[in-house]
């Protein structure tokens, strides 16, 4: 490629130029020097604003239509229960209070972008049947943040009676199962309190430093092209490639995504979603169903649920569960970053 050199005359009118364009809108981007000249940065820096626009080399910008106003992080707590459905031990083979402290570090350290400093972030735990010491433990994490949360101690009583006790393959839903089912319709509950998105995550969910960044700038960018709500599922399940399915691919903000059918229950969607499908939610949590987030996937069937490729969040199971290690990431490097 030739190399231009401007001289001094053309120097003034292009800085004149890109003054004209920079009022306009537009963005000018120098080749030679790999940077956007109106916006007095380089191409691999970040170029996206929330709120107001997407900018995907080399396709350009997208203008935020459907701009997020705040985001509830509802996380769901129950450090006395090792595992839900089966005996097996977890990756790494700690206790299960060590993956409710990372999970809610990895959150926090998500969360400090500077690119969501101008999003209202609000946490709530929902705890069931955890011990003081671990509860203690949890305020600590939020205290050296500097943030702060509502702690909600679950009430399982009020949703007993609202539980099927024969699950749907004829068996009795056992008592951690019961109280699994009741954190849900709590945490459905107080997303009615919640201005706009609300990410419902589990306790044994690591995630990336770039997670919240990236979900919601991908949720605006993609709502904003659709014209429609959306759900977001932060992980790449293995057990989604044993299937041979049709998708469609998003551009998100960093990353590739995909159209999924199936997720578990941590997702990331908007008060309308939750609204819309209330009836279909709450029925989680009356009857266990086979799987059991049938009724979300009966949801994906009218609503676009995504999630990333490669992952952004891992749900710590045994190694060898096809809902656990998600592929192509050094988990052991995330692991390390989030020890307390």
């Amino acid at each position: 490629m030739k190399n231009i050199n401007y001289s001094n005359k053309s120097g003034f009118l292009k800085k004149i130029f890109i003054k004209i364009c920079r009022k306009l809108g537009y963005e000018i981007i120098d080749q030679n020097k790999f940077e956007v000249l109106t916006s007095n940065k380089k191409l691999n820096e970040e170029l996206s604003i929330l709120g107001y626009k997407s900018i995907n080399l080399p396709l350009g910008e997208i203008k935020i239509t459907r701009k997020v106003r705040a985001l509830d992080i509802i996380i769901r707590t129950c450090a006395s229960v090792n595992m839900l459905t089966q005996n097996k031990k977890r990756l790494f083979e700690k206790e299960k209070i060590v993956y409710t402290l990372r999970t809610i570090k990895s959150l926090l350290n998500s969360v400090l972008d500077p690119g969501l400093t101008s999003l209202h972030i609000n946490f709530k735990v929902i705890d069931h049947n955890s011990t003081n010491e671990n509860l203690k433990e949890i305020d600590n994490v939020f205290k050296k943040f500097g943030k702060k949360y509502s702690l909600i101690n679950l009430d399982v009583s009020k949703f007993k009676n609202q539980i099927e006790k024969i699950n749907q393959r004829g068996k009795d839903v056992t008592s951690n199962q019961i109280s699994n089912m009741a954190n849900i319709h709590q945490s459905l509950l107080e997303s009615k309190n919640c201005e706009d998105l609300i990410y419902f995550v589990e306790d044994d969910y690591l995630h990336r430093k770039n997670s919240i960044k990236e979900m919601i700038f991908t949720y605006e960018r993609i709502t904003s092209q659709l014209n429609k709500e959306i759900i977001i599922c932060p992980t790449d399940y293995p057990y989604l490639y044993a299937k041979s399915e049709m998708t469609q691919n998003f551009l998100g903000h960093k990353y590739h995504w995909r159209r999924v059918n199936e997720t578990l229950c941590t997702f990331l969607t908007s008060k309308n979603i939750i609204e819309k499908y209330w009836e279909k939610y709450i029925e989680m949590c009356k009857k266990e169903h086979a799987p059991f987030e049938k009724p979300l996937h009966d949801i994906y069937k009218k609503e676009l649920c995504i999630s990333p490729i490669p992952s952004l969040a891992l749900h710590f199971t045994n190694i060898n569960s096809i809902f656990g290690l998600s592929p192509n990431v050094d988990w052991k490097k995330i692991w390390d970053e989030n020890e307390n």
